[in-house]
């Protein structure tokens, strides 16, 4: 049983490790901040008291010995420098270390690092010294002078300091003439409904009998009850703009605070609510409190207030129990720790069940059921509802990718005697675990790739008139159903003639060939390819970026390259969000059915008689939209036996920051598409992503749109080179 509480402990001290190496990147760039120094000091408090509890004493003396050190920092003694912030990160990797070695050799690493740790406290600390008594010296500058950091009290913890919930009655009376203003008072609802949780009760008393509705007056009001962190001025501000025409009303119902200070807060009844908003008195409430009757049924039979009024005090009793309830509950149990394994089991069976679903749906349509169609649209539903709940829990922030690379960039920056900045942006954007997972080896490659070859040392920077620190950014952004990652450094860029002679040297092409730009970028991930005249420990085995390519078409994405010389480079991976289940376009060629991404899907149109134009092989172009749109048969493409039909279907889709069009014989309609992998036979088919089960049995294969338009775009290139036409042109 207590290895059971090792091993949750070991995943809990490696989040906080984890989170301690962000939080020293943090202080390295602002070493005065209370707040991160706090944190740092609380992280390492929690390590050596819980390794002490489950018996990891060699951790806990060790712990101790830093967190002795950083409580010096926290009480203003020094100022962390980058030596300081070096040492932290070397007894982060040892502490990480000491979970799964306690040898010899691990023990006396410890000491040694502990005794430099002092050594440079103590440095620091006479450095400080000498420092405050050069300052008193000088009658000029006081002895709180701006250059000395004074000790101050442990500052509020971080946690305290974010807004806590507070809970809110509104009543909206929206002018009878809003809708003739351009007001739609559901889009301000909707707006109050992205601040937090709400509840919502529509009066509706004031409703007149349908021959005296006017059409252009609203009668409808609303109580609101909301729970938020946005706080008040942020519910004002919906209302900004209608606020001197409606009649609005924000009660503060329970202020914010922690859960101490709710200890003795009574949740109130509802007959105190409707006093409150004026609708009864409290000696109507109390002459018919003591009837076995509810009180809210009683009130109604009485007609001391509507069911409206009623059911508005209930939902804002509920939101105030909920709020007290949320406050008072344990952080710890905000989440739970579920195996990887029974996720990947979980999502497994929700494949199953989409699977059955989509026979289901088959058998219905097939026997014209009217019960059974109703059964199979309930069953829809579910099962859809389920399948994106089940998708939200394995989808993680590819921030918590990102934050690792700090630590590498600013080793190997240091190693190779560089400065430079990495500069992330979409943190929040979100993919499947497994392809997070995935990520993290390609792009260990590209930032090495970037600092090595890409940002130049400091002295050659500024001879080219460039800052003396590179930067390289990191960022990811959805596009449709894929994420779009980009590492950009504002290096040298890509000397081009080098890399056609290097890969001319290694036969990787023949002397004489003419490459487009991008297949020459390409060149950089072939196998064994390096520019690098030595071999380091950092680069020229020509490993890393093909590593890259590898690990990023085993996920169904595609690597591109932009570059210009002497202002720097940028890698984008395209990668699908899940590589589980997606919504699809089936379509159908032939006796052959095909799965296009909805994600990526534009439109659809239809094209007739296009081998009587002339149109049947190849790529051609047609007005979409007022735009030139290229088109290509997947019956071509693919070899798909059979006449196609007189009247085609077009599938227009984005692929490759493009549109372009597929020819196929039949739309058939969306489908949830369960991806199963190809076999080893299908591998080296281009422009397939995997499988999928439809509810007759049948295998439809699931198409990549954008691997797809870059196999068109060769086909189309080789077919005007035997047809004797330039080569740009097909470009």
């Amino acid at each position: 049983m207590i290895e059971k509480f090792k091993e949750s402990f070991r995943e809990e001290a490696a989040e906080l490790l984890n989170n301690l190496e962000a939080t020293l990147l943090e202080l390295e760039e602002d070493p005065s901040n209370m707040d991160t120094i706090s944190s740092i000091f609380r992280t390492m408090h929690t390590i050596k008291g819980s390794s002490a509890m489950f018996g990891f004493d060699e951790i806990s003396h060790f712990t101790h010995e830093i967190e002795s050190i950083m409580d010096l920092l926290r009480e203003g003694v020094f100022v962390a420098d980058r030596k300081f912030i070096d040492l932290t990160l070397r007894s982060r990797d040892l502490i990480s270390l000491m979970f799964t070695d306690t040898g010899a050799e691990v023990h006396a690493s410890a000491e040694a690092l502990v005794a430099e740790f002092k050594n440079h406290s103590a440095e620091r600390i006479a450095d400080r010294t000498r420092e405050r008594e050069a300052a008193s010296e000088l009658p000029a500058r006081s002895a709180a002078s701006p250059g000395i950091m004074l000790a101050t009290a442990d500052p509020t913890p971080v946690s305290q300091l974010a807004p806590a919930k507070e809970c809110f009655h509104i009543r909206f009376v929206p002018g009878a003439d809003v809708f003739r203003n351009g007001t739609k008072p559901l889009l301000l609802l909707d707006e109050l409904r992205s601040l937090g949780d709400i509840t919502l009760e529509p009066l509706t008393k004031s409703i007149p009998n349908l021959s005296a509705i006017d059409p252009e007056s609203c009668y409808v009001a609303w109580d609101i009850s909301l729970t938020t962190d946005k706080g008040e001025d942020a519910i004002r501000d919906v209302f900004i703009f209608v606020e001197d025409s409606s009649e609005i009303l924000i009660e503060r119902e329970m202020p914010g605070g922690d859960s101490d200070d709710l200890e003795g807060v009574e949740i109130k009844r509802i007959g105190d609510i409707l006093v409150e908003r004026g609708i009864t008195t409290l000696d109507r409430i109390e002459s018919v409190a003591g009837s076995q009757k509810k009180l809210g049924e009683i009130l109604v039979s009485e007609k001391i207030a509507t069911p409206e009024q009623v059911k508005s005090a209930l939902d804002e009793q509920n939101q105030l129990r909920k709020l007290k309830e949320s406050r008072q509950q344990d952080l710890s149990t905000a989440s739970i720790r579920v195996a990887s394994e029974k996720l990947d089991g979980l999502v497994d069976l929700v494949g199953e069940l989409v699977t059955l679903q989509a026979r289901l749906n088959q058998t219905s349509s097939n026997l014209h059921d009217a019960g059974l169609s109703v059964i199979s649209e309930q069953f829809e539903r579910l099962v859809s509802q389920l399948r994106d709940n089940t998708m939200s829990i394995r989808m993680l922030p590819i921030g918590s990718t990102f934050s690792k690379f700090r630590r590498l960039l600013r080793d190997l920056a240091s190693d190779l005697g560089k400065e430079i900045d990495l500069v992330t942006s979409g943190a929040e954007t979100e993919l499947d675990k497994t392809v997070i997972e995935r990520l993290g080896d390609p792009l260990v490659h590209i930032i090495r790739n970037s600092v090595d070859h890409g940002v130049e040392l400091p002295a050659q920077r500024e001879a080219l008139g460039k800052p003396r620190k590179g930067t390289v950014t990191l960022s990811a952004t959805h596009s449709g159903a894929h994420v779009l990652i980009e590492v950009t450094d504002d290096g040298g860029g890509l000397d081009t003639d080098r890399i056609l002679a290097k890969a001319i040297e290694r036969g990787i092409i023949a002397e004489g060939v003419v490459l487009t730009e991008q297949e020459l970028f390409q060149l950089i991930f072939a196998p064994g390819f390096s520019t690098s005249q030595i071999v380091t420990k950092v680069s020229g085995r020509g490993v890393g970026m093909d590593v890259v390519k590898r690990e990023i078409d085993a996920l169904g994405g595609i690597v591109t390259v932009a570059s210009r010389k002497g202002e720097g480079t940028t890698i984008s991976l395209r990668i699908p969000l899940t590589l589980a289940i997606i919504e699809g376009l089936l379509v159908r060629v032939g006796n052959e059915n095909y799965v296009i991404p909805l994600a990526s899907v534009d439109g659809c149109i239809e094209i007739q008689d296009r081998r009587r134009m002339g149109q049947g092989d190849g790529r051609h172009m047609l007005d979409y939209r007022n735009e030139i749109l290229p088109y290509v048969g997947i019956r071509e493409l693919y070899n798909v036996a059979g006449e196609p039909p007189t009247i085609e279907q077009i599938v227009v889709v984005n692929a490759n920051d493009a549109r372009i069009g597929f020819v196929v014989d039949q739309v058939v309609g969306d489908y949830q598409t369960v991806i199963k992998p190809l076999g080893r036979m299908f591998k080296s088919a281009d422009g397939l992503s995997g499988a999928t089960i439809l509810g007759d049995g049948t295998v439809a294969l699931i198409v990549d749109v954008n691997r797809l338009g870059l196999v068109a775009q060769q086909e189309e290139m080789l077919r005007l080179k035997n047809d004797g036409a330039p080569v740009s042109e097909a470009v």
